[in-house]
């Protein structure tokens, strides 16, 4: 039968609730998730944590705005059989609305103890939690297809398999062609234009073919299912070709010259000089490079040269700030808001400028002692490359992971303005928007906590390792993103990370006490998301209405 569409603007209430948690959850994402693509290049110090941050609040914003849609839809119509809503959709809104709330709380959660799982896997859990508390399991489509729980649970095995094989496979034919070398300067320089070419082509092939206004389509329905080209194919691979040989020519060209100067001749150059090289007079020589490039990749290194003793260290607690004043002194409104500003200053103050790489477990210096280090020349090379791969990862993790808080807001905002809910998830532009700003924030001032176990504490990051697992991640991603499947980007880095340190041909390179830590909360993800978002459904639709008094039983 026809759904029984539901008064216009009815329940204004769960819509301003859901808006409200599809923030919070956004922000949780920031927070738990966008580590998953900085967290090697702030581990491995090639770049620092605002500079990552900074970076991130476009890349993220402008995937979660390009590409955000196009996985939403999975979120919201392929879990749960709509149809079993059909003559109570004021449920439905209900169950989206409890379904973001347990999954925020719940990563909200682990972020605080540092566990850095998937928030794929938490609203997942969270809606089929609702479906079953509503319907039973006959509400919740188990199977492969139309995008079911069965193909979303297969799309999270083959991932973090993917992405580990793809890293290795990178980071092998790295280690083979440049690291191992004769002459492993020179070849890493020469290398350059290659390796950012071919990075270049695959971000904007990317780009071109899965933006909403783009002329070219690509579209598969599911694994298996035939790849269909629509649109003008010439055109985009005329863009494509386009922009990677510009980026090819202009590291050709510039580049090489500018790394031969400045790590051959070791010339005290500037990052900004690289686009005037041919200008810019010979410089005096940097007597300190060695120094600095040790100080930057190796290991446990301080400045008086010695390595460090292993010792434990603890993440550091945020330092509760007051909100009332002591016991003899009344506190104003204006004290109050001060102090409101003055803790989030000292939130965002530690979220832009912690170190997260000098924090290390022992089990983790342990695991770096196992790994084979390479010329921190040939390593400050691949720094460049890797703050694009990151810029790779974090763009497709916005186009990715916007889904999970969207989705449910995008069902709920169609039955409030509608009465219904569309076949197609009508995802408006404010809501990715919002999506992408408050992924942004949960970064900035929350996201220290995952980058610290992400960076450096499951196996040794070096520009080179790191570029390799993000440039494996990434691919992971954004294919997935093409089959419109909301992978875990933190089972794909994760994955890819393992597989880079297995690289060093030793089990003891990788904290596997860490890895279970980590697999450990994935285990817990499902359930709790699924259990508390239920039984707040439960709560919330089969709890005493107040509107009218108990009627006595004759």
């Amino acid at each position: 039968m026809a759904p029984l569409p539901l008064p216009v603007n009815s329940y204004t209430w769960i819509f301003g609730l859901t808006v409200a948690f599809a923030f919070l959850d956004a922000y949780a994402i920031g927070a738990n998730d966008v580590a998953n693509s900085f967290a090697t290049s702030v581990g491995s110090r090639s770049l620092k944590l605002w500079q990552a941050c900074c970076i991130a609040i476009f890349t993220e914003f402008l995937g979660a705005i390009l590409l955000g849609a196009s996985t939403t839809g999975t979120i919201k119509d392929g879990i749960i059989s709509l149809g079993q809503f059909d003559k109570r959709q004021d449920l439905l809104m209900a169950g989206f609305m409890c379904a973001l709330i347990g999954s925020s709380s719940w990563v909200m959660l682990a972020t605080r103890f540092g566990w850095p799982v998937s928030t794929t896997h938490s609203i997942v859990g969270a809606i089929i939690g609702v479906g079953i508390s509503a319907f039973g399991t006959g509400a919740v489509n188990w199977g492969w297809e139309n995008k079911g729980v069965g193909q979303i649970v297969a799309s999270w095995l083959i991932s973090p398999a993917v992405a580990g094989i793809l890293a290795m496979i990178i980071y092998g034919l790295t280690r083979q062609f440049v690291l191992k070398a004769k002459n492993p300067l020179r070849a890493g320089i020469y290398a350059i234009p290659v390796y950012f070419t071919i990075t270049t082509f695959i971000v904007t092939f990317y780009v071109a073919s899965k933006n909403g206004k783009s002329t070219l389509k690509i579209t598969a329905a599911y694994f298996g299912a035939p790849v269909v080209f629509t649109g003008d194919v010439t055109l985009c691979m005329i863009i494509v070709a386009s922009v990677s040989g510009f980026v090819l020519l202009f590291t050709t060209i510039f580049a090489i010259p500018y790394f031969i100067r400045r790590l051959e001749k070791e010339e005290d150059l500037k990052w900004y000089h690289i686009f005037y090289i041919f200008a810019v007079p010979t410089q005096p020589k940097n007597e300190n490079l060695e120094r600095q490039l040790a100080l930057q990749f190796t290991p446990h290194l301080v400045e008086d040269g010695h390595k460090e003793e292993p010792v434990v260290v603890h993440t550091e607690k945020v330092s509760a700030i007051k909100a009332a004043g002591d016991t003899t002194d009344s506190i104003g409104i204006f004290d109050t808001v001060k102090n409101g500003f003055r803790g989030t200053y000292e939130l965002a103050k530690k979220g832009l400028f912690l170190d997260v790489a000098g924090i290390q477990s022992a089990n983790a210096k342990d695991a770096h002692a196992h790994a084979t280090l390479y010329d921190n020349k040939v390593e400050f090379l691949f720094s460049f490359l890797q703050v694009m791969t990151a810029s790779f990862a974090s763009f497709g993790h916005g186009s990715n992971d916007v889904a999970n808080a969207i989705g449910p807001l995008a069902a709920v905002y169609d039955l409030w303005s509608t009465g219904q809910v569309a076949k197609n998830a009508n995802v408006q532009t404010w809501m990715l928007a919002m999506g992408g700003f408050a992924i942004d924030c949960g970064l900035a001032l929350y996201g220290w906590r995952i980058m610290i176990n992400l960076g450096n504490n499951l196996t040794y990051h070096s520009p080179s390792r790191g570029f390799s697992m993000e440039l494996g991640a990434a691919l992971s991603v954004i294919t997935a993103s093409f089959l419109a499947l909301p992978v875990s980007t933190t089972q794909c880095i994760v994955g890819a990370t393992i597989g880079v340190g297995l690289m060093n041909g030793n089990l003891k390179s990788v904290n596997w006490k860490m890895v279970s830590w980590t697999l450990f909360s994935w285990i817990l993800t499902l359930p709790i998301a699924g259990v508390s978002a239920g039984c707040l459904f439960a709560f919330v639709t089969r709890g005493p209405s107040f509107n009218q008094a108990p009627v006595a039983p004759k």
